[in-house]
């Protein structure tokens, strides 16, 4: 018996999924539940399991393919006759690499966008199209760039008539949409909206490499272009001596080591923030774009930028205020190894509403971070260092760190800015404020 396995629903409002990794080849015996395929949204990279045993007939889409839900992406057959099937059947086709690089601003300030969205390609000629369908949360069934699309140019999606299967708005629908009617109110638009640029295009040589642009590094861009080019952003930074924090640290190591818990400063910088974004709640917010609303949250989530072979990544660790130290490492040190590992749930990288990113232990000694949008601050963490400072009257050799805070300018003032970091410096200066 043939079995066709579609492409499940694995998010929330998510249209479409990216073949990333084919995980097998035609021919395999699979088991139920092994992994067969890496697909990425624009939430997350998941791994999708076998539904049932049996052995893979044919892979249906090509890495690097875009396919929409309840597309069928791979034929397995189950059973006794499962065995005869032909192992050295010829494995899934490649996506061809693309004959130029991905694109890339000439200029700093405007960043050309990411190569699948700087061409156009007119869909053939489709029925009639009606308004777009939307999912049971309400929220519009359309693909991630006709989001960014609409977001860019003013347009409501819901008023926008989808081209795709079952309605699905693209983006060449924004498009269209905008250019033939009046668009709907939205958000005050960014300072600096990004201009079209035609793709850049390198010419080749004999000693390179090429990959295609495409899975987490091309959603990593993104995501930072429409922040860069959403939030208007501006960075405060503030030096802060750790000496105490670093002896209270250790204290802490050998404590957590008794439990098996690894125990590193970043629990201590995330209590801090934790207190500080009680104490300036504009910084726990979003803007709601549609309603024209500033959401403030009563509750503080904390996404934690992490670094991994596939790209960043920013698991979210809930409810920060009413966890202890000791907590916060055993949960960091268990997000951060499935995070690398691959083994991270979508649901586990969504509802964040601060975000800190730590790179003090690669180097650096200051950076201004791209806010993890649609947050409004982001606190960047750079490495310790030696200095030299007045303690009591008398010259004494201390340790310090850089702390950088961006805010969206569009919802918080430079002055709160400087505040929060301010109460987090008194926090780690004197550490055992955090147990207030």
């Amino acid at each position: 018996m043939v079995f066709e396995f579609k492409l499940p629903d694995i998010g929330e409002g998510i249209a479409e999924g990216e073949i990333v990794k084919w995980l097998v080849k035609v021919g395999d015996a699979v088991r139920e539940d092994q992994a067969v395929v890496e697909v990425m949204t624009d939430k997350a990279t998941v791994e999708i399991p076998a539904p049932r045993a049996g052995r893979i007939l044919e892979l249906k889409a090509a890495e690097g393919a875009t396919v929409p839900i309840g597309t069928v992406i791979f034929t397995l057959e189950e059973g006794a006759g499962a065995a005869a099937a032909p192992s050295a059947a010829p494995a899934a086709p490649k996506a061809e690499a693309p004959k130029q690089a991905a694109p890339a601003a000439k200029a700093p300030a405007a960043p050309a966008a990411p190569a699948r969205d700087a061409v156009i390609t007119p869909s053939a000629p489709a029925a009639p199209m009606k308004a777009a369908p939307v999912s049971a949360s309400g929220k519009v069934l359309a693909v991630p760039s006709a989001r960014a699309a609409a977001r860019e140019l003013g347009v409501d999606l819901q008023q926008v008539p989808g081209s795709g299967r079952h309605g699905l708005v693209r983006k060449q629908d924004v498009q269209a949409f905008a250019e033939r009617g009046p668009a709907a109110p939205v958000a005050a638009p960014a300072a600096s909206a990004p201009r079209s640029f035609a793709p850049v295009q390198i010419e080749r040589t004999t000693s390179e490499t090429r990959v295609p642009f495409r899975g987490v590094r091309k959603k990593i861009a993104e995501a930072m272009t429409r922040s860069k080019y959403t939030a208007t952003h501006f960075t405060v930074v503030e030096e802060v001596d750790v000496t105490q924090l670093l002896a209270l640290r250790e204290k802490a190591k050998a404590l957590g080591a008794e439990q098996g818990i690894k125990v590193t400063l970043t629990p201590f910088f995330m209590r801090a923030a934790a207190s500080a974004l009680q104490l300036y709640p504009q910084l726990n917010s979003m803007l709601d774009e549609a309603a024209q609303e500033i959401v403030t949250y009563g509750h503080v989530n904390l996404g934690i930028a992490t670094d991994t072979p596939q790209g960043l990544i920013v698991p979210v660790v809930r409810d920060v205020p009413s966890k202890g130290l000791l907590q916060l490492s055993a949960e960091l040190q268990d997000l951060a190894e499935r995070t690398r590992g691959g083994k991270i749930k979508p649901e586990e990288l969504k509802g964040s509403t601060f975000t800190i990113t730590n790179a003090g232990a690669i180097g650096g000694i200051l950076a201004t971070p791209i806010i993890n949008f649609p947050e409004v601050a982001i606190m960047g963490v750079h490495r310790v260092m030696d200095r030299p400072a007045i303690v009591d009257g008398e010259l004494v050799e201390r340790k310090f760190m850089n702390f950088s805070l961006s805010v969206d300018h569009r919802l918080v003032d430079g002055a709160d800015g400087c505040r929060f970091l301010v109460h987090v410096k008194r926090l780690l200066e004197e550490p055992g404020l955090l147990a207030l």
